[in-house]
């Protein structure tokens, strides 16, 4: 396997300066904000999305080893989807929405407004460079507005189909893409922006959440943490370990919301085990190095980082690697404690440590211990009573019960994170409304008037009680 090591071409300071300025001056014009204007430019986007899909794999496959499935089922294929929806339904987002009018204000009548919040600023990430550069810029051109595009340089090949994509498709003054690295996008949030959205690390999350702070510029970020899956002694072994393997495994682990690490119950823990094991070996083969469903890390960097997270005396199934194609075997370490070096960072690689407990609140003592609050929390068990008090008591940007990853790829749920693991969601109409200033509009009768909001008031106050009560 061939692995992407070019560098993006940089955007001179000038450059960047000069296009958000355009920017700025562009969005001025009201150009995008019609209905039209939106929905001619999304089916644009869908239609250069389909010319340009083989090529989109192509890159993945460079980039990050991707089978095609998991590029069409995680980043192709789930922006169509996002597409699709969002064609569908906008007309209807864009509706301003009736709400209740208080007493005080009648006679009248109350509406939201939905306005678009301007010129966006959206950095996406290497691990699904596609999809989390397509989705984000679905909504913002769903919400009206316009947006500069920055991608990982972790990513050159998809960043390289992005660049073509974007600038095919829009005018820079509408939509931008910028090439660089660390020192473009320092240049970037030097600039007065509306909205910044940026999907990545808590580490790089404070620093954008810093740098917007000096423009008092709103932010969307989309960050991680570690993520917990539980199993409880009731669960359907199978299909968890199906479905765990399916979650932690997409991608090599390079997923925001894998499963981090798995808390089993003690009952069950053995046999969970060597399902686990057996299921691994039967999905990827004896030697996952060869399957050809196994992507790859993205980065020398983070090969290092990951590997060594790996204790040989723990492994149950895997702990392969090879530094060259940047692989590393699907592994799971059993009897892993608070103690070990995997439990001090969000691993984002095919790594699975086991915890083992026995009562819940021994799984909700090591969520609390854990740095960040979790992006997602997992829960298998057959229990309704069960399933909800982990819901009610672990506190994460979302879960899924029985199942792993999957709702985040359904649009019309919110898609966020909480604390640490991220501020605001988007996805669908989740999406359209973190790209819009919702504004509350009261029109007012002019077929009488309320004397009493108006001076003197002498002893007008007991009747404002009765309304303020």
């Amino acid at each position: 396997m061939i692995m992407t090591t070019q560098k993006a071409q940089a955007t001179t300071e000038q450059e960047i300066i000069d296009i958000v300025a355009k920017q700025h001056d562009f969005f001025k014009t009201g150009t995008t904000k019609s209905y039209q204007s939106r929905i001619e430019s999304l089916n644009k986007l869908k239609a250069v999305l389909i010319k340009y899909e083989t090529e989109m794999h192509d890159a993945l496959k460079q980039d990050l080893g991707k089978p095609e499935f998991e590029s069409y089922l995680s980043e192709t294929g789930f922006s169509l989807h996002d597409l699709s929806s969002t064609i569908k339904s906008l007309k209807g987002w864009m509706k301003p929405k009736c709400t209740m009018t208080s007493l005080l204000t009648q006679p009248g009548s109350s509406k939201i407004h939905y306005s678009p919040l301007g010129v966006n600023l959206i950095i996406s990430p290497y691990n699904y460079p596609i999809n989390l550069t397509i989705s984000p810029l679905i909504a913002a051109i769903a919400a009206g507005n316009t947006a500069v595009i920055k991608t990982s340089e972790m990513t050159p090949a998809c960043s390289a189909i992005i660049r073509k994509i974007i600038t095919e498709t829009f005018a820079p003054e509408y939509i931008a893409y910028i090439e660089g690295e660390v020192p473009e996008t320092t240049l970037l949030l030097q600039q007065k922006f509306d909205h910044i959205f940026f999907t990545g690390s808590p580490r790089i999350g404070s620093i954008i959440m810093s740098a917007a702070a000096k423009n008092l510029t709103p932010v969307t970020l989309e960050l991680g943490g570690k993520s917990p899956c539980i199993v409880h002694e009731d669960a359907k072994l199978d299909i968890a370990v199906n479905r765990i393997i399916s979650g932690k495994f997409l991608n090599a682990g390079q997923t925001c919301v894998a499963p981090d690490y798995v808390m089993v119950h003690k009952s069950v823990k053995e046999s969970f085990l060597a399902k686990l094991k057996a299921r691994i070996i039967k999905v990827y083969g004896e030697e996952a190095k060869n399957s050809p469903d196994f992507a790859r890390i993205v980065s020398d960097n983070h090969f290092q980082r990951i590997a060594g997270l790996i204790n040989p005396e723990k492994i149950l199934v895997g702990g392969q690697t090879d530094a060259a194609t940047r692989f590393i075997a699907p592994t799971v370490l059993r009897d892993i404690t608070l103690a070990d070096k995997v439990m001090s960072e969000e691993i984002f690689g095919p790594v699975l440590p086991i915890l083992e407990y026995e009562h819940l609140d021994e799984v909700y003592a090591v969520v609390d211990q854990l740095p960040h609050h979790p992006l997602a929390c997992y829960i298998f068990s057959e229990s309704n009573i069960i399933q909800q008090e982990i819901i009610n008591t672990i506190q994460s940007g979302g879960a899924c019960i029985n199942n792993c990853v999957f709702h985040a790829g359904n649009p019309h749920l919110p898609f966020g994170g909480v604390g640490e693991s991220g501020m605001g969601a988007y996805h669908g109409k989740h999406g359209f409304e973190c790209f819009s200033h919702k504004k509350g509009v009261l029109k007012s009768a002019t077929w009488m008037d309320m004397p009493l909001i108006y001076p003197p008031y002498g002893n007008k106050i007991k009747w404002l009680r009765k309304f303020l009560k």
